[in-house]
């Protein structure tokens, strides 16, 4: 089998990963309920993961949040700060994670050019002047630090440093970038960073995390249990439990912690650049097919393309048939494909465990496709 749908989830995981997920059902109890041997090695290990995360991301332990994923992070952190007046401003190459919860605030929702058409600093300064041209009275930046569905980047440390000279409160989507491209909370000024478990950061699914900058402080979205100050009637004052409300997933969090060092032993510079060669040979090799491939000059590990022939649905079901996992359709992101000029696309995604030799194989087997 070829995976080349690591955008929606990396296969396969570390074994170190599944090793350390099946170990914690057989050793963790529920953390912060107890004082008995396996509730406290429950609570060890969450901290040890927050550390890890903090540590790879630029943040103090305390303030890396668990969510049931990225999506729900992302929504408690775009509803948590509706308490501020002001117009949400995206990108125009947003996931629905990031479009519906902006939309569900009854805010005025304000769109910005990714700037495709230019590259290095000219992009950057495109993008900055369309923000800058729809910010006033805006309360709120949420932008994607990559695309889901092409190869994409954002400039977070420009955008992060515009925000915080004008008060604007920074959201980024990590989901694509975590592990992928090196993002730090205090350098870029990031407010708030949301990321899933289960894609660059190698772990299992079920998880994500809402990391918050240094002073940031958002009104709670969920509440119930935490394990501190029972009698009282409100959640916590302080993080990470102000935000956590109930049961962890706590062999989940165990298994990310293992994926986090499987990256940091690899290091996201490496992963980055085999990801964007990989990508890169594959986008000239659809080219010279005849393929369509959208945004070809970006780098990145993702690749969207279509034949002429085919729909995206048709081709990646060909695909599948040949043992081939790629993802169709508009992979929840139509705002994206809408500024791309797709109106559904094949994906192709890779991860640390892709080859070259995958890739021949990849483009052999569409050419078969082809020809029948």
């Amino acid at each position: 089998m070829i995976y080349f749908d690591n955008s929606a989830t990396t296969y396969p995981k570390p074994q170190s990963v599944i090793q350390a997920t099946a170990m914690a059902l057989d050793t963790c109890a529920n953390p912060g309920r107890g004082t008995h041997p396996l509730s406290m090695n429950a609570a060890l290990e969450l901290f040890e993961c927050r550390k890890a995360t903090a540590e790879m991301f630029g943040a103090s332990p305390e303030r890396v949040i668990f969510t049931p994923g990225a999506t729900y992070a992302l929504n408690m952190a775009i509803h948590a700060a509706s308490s501020v007046e002001g117009a949400i401003l995206i990108s125009d190459l947003e996931h629905n994670a990031v479009l519906r919860p902006a939309l569900a605030s009854g805010r005025e929702v304000r769109v910005f050019s990714s700037a495709l058409g230019f590259e290095g600093e000219e992009r950057t300064a495109a993008i900055l002047a369309s923000v800058n041209r729809l910010a006033e009275d805006a309360a709120l930046l949420v932008v994607t630090a990559a695309s889901n569905i092409c190869g994409a980047v954002m400039p977070i440390s420009e955008l992060g440093a515009y925000c915080r000279e004008r008060g604007i409160l920074f959201i980024v989507d990590g989901a694509q970038a975590g592990g992928i491209y090196d993002i730090n909370v205090e350098r870029d000024n990031i407010d708030v960073l949301c990321l899933p478990s289960h894609k660059g950061l190698y772990g299992p699914m079920g998880c994500g995390m809402m990391i918050l900058g240094e002073g940031v402080s958002l009104p709670t979205f969920v509440h119930g249990g935490s394990g501190v100050d029972s009698r009282s009637h409100t959640m916590p004052e302080y993080p990470p439990e102000r935000y956590e409300a109930g049961t962890l997933p706590v062999p989940v969090i165990v298994g990310l912690r293992r994926g986090i060092e499987f990256v940091k032993r690899r290091t996201v510079e490496r992963i980055y650049a085999n990801e964007s060669r990989l990508a890169r040979l594959l986008s000239d090799s659809l080219i010279n097919m005849g393929a369509r491939v959208y945004a070809p000059h970006l780098d990145g590990g993702i690749v969207l393309f279509n034949v002429d022939g085919f729909s995206s649905e048709e081709l990646a079901a060909k695909l599948a048939k040949m043992g081939i996992c790629v993802r169709a359709g508009l992979h929840c992101a139509p705002l994206a494909h809408d500024t791309l000029g797709s109106d559904g696309a094949v994906r192709a995604s890779f991860s640390v465990w892709n080859t070259e030799a995958e890739v021949h194989q990849f483009c052999g087997a569409l050419c078969k496709i082809k020809r029948r």
